[in-house]
């Protein structure tokens, strides 16, 4: 299947430069405690923003493909895509405040702000000490499921494009994850170990990801439509 530079060829690479945008932004939503998390020292989920985020991105990627085997239309593509990637983030968030509450017996807290921007119901005095809080408060759950929405419909946007070039759905997921890992690390980079979500102060630093995202982006769908069809089906 050749390629040529034609208006839908630049359309394809402005999808995958959106979608690549969604991600970078996404994963700043997510609450990532890292390994404080996973000792109860920190607010989050005990893992790392890349896995996180990739792990989402494959679900509503999965999601995607699914929904591509029934209809070629792009809005319940990236609806499925973003439900799929809800559910999971959802899903692992809820199971890591289960262990918090169940196993470990702490209560959610952050020690980032004083009161919980959703409930309002006071945070310090439930922050243990020698920690920076500890569980996935409401605020960071609903952080989580907005930034698990915007990386869902942003791998969607890719795998869509990536479809469209090749017509090989094996061929287009390996693209899709390579720039959704990619797009992954840079935020990593950005965040620099744990955050919270849209209410930790580290979230303003996301304009600096989104430039550097914006040029990657641009790079990996130059070179997504010129290498994708030599392996088209």
């Amino acid at each position: 299947m050749s390629m040529t530079f034609d208006i839908n060829t630049l359309v394809y690479m402005l999808e995958i430069v959106v979608g690549s945008l969604l991600v970078s932004v996404g994963v700043h939503f997510v609450p990532v405690g890292g390994a404080p998390a996973a000792m109860a020292q920190a607010t989050g989920i005990g893992t790392g923003t890349v896995t996180l985020a990739a792990g989402s991105g494959l679900t509503g990627l999965l999601s995607a493909g699914l929904m591509m085997s029934v209809t070629d239309n792009i809005w319940p593509i990236l609806a499925t895509g973003a439900v799929g990637s809800m559910i999971m983030m959802d899903a692992t968030m809820l199971t890591g405040d289960f262990i918090y509450s169940y196993a470990v017996g702490c209560p959610y807290a952050s020690a980032k702000v004083n009161y919980d921007p959703i409930t309002m119901f006071p945070q310090p005095p439930y922050v243990a000490p020698g920690t920076v809080g500890q569980g996935i408060p409401t605020v960071c759950f609903v952080s989580g499921t907005i930034g698990a929405l915007l990386g869902g419909v942003g791998g969607a946007m890719i795998y869509y494009p990536c479809m469209q070039i090749s017509g090989n759905p094996a061929q287009s997921a390996i693209f899709a994850l390579g720039i959704f890992f990619v797009q992954s690390v840079i935020p990593s980079w950005n965040i620099q170990g744990t955050i919270e979500g849209f209410h930790d102060p580290k979230f303003k630093k996301w304009p600096l990801a989104f430039k550097a995202s914006l040029i990657a982006g641009i790079l990996l769908a130059i070179m997504t439509v010129l290498i994708q069809p030599l392996g088209g089906a």
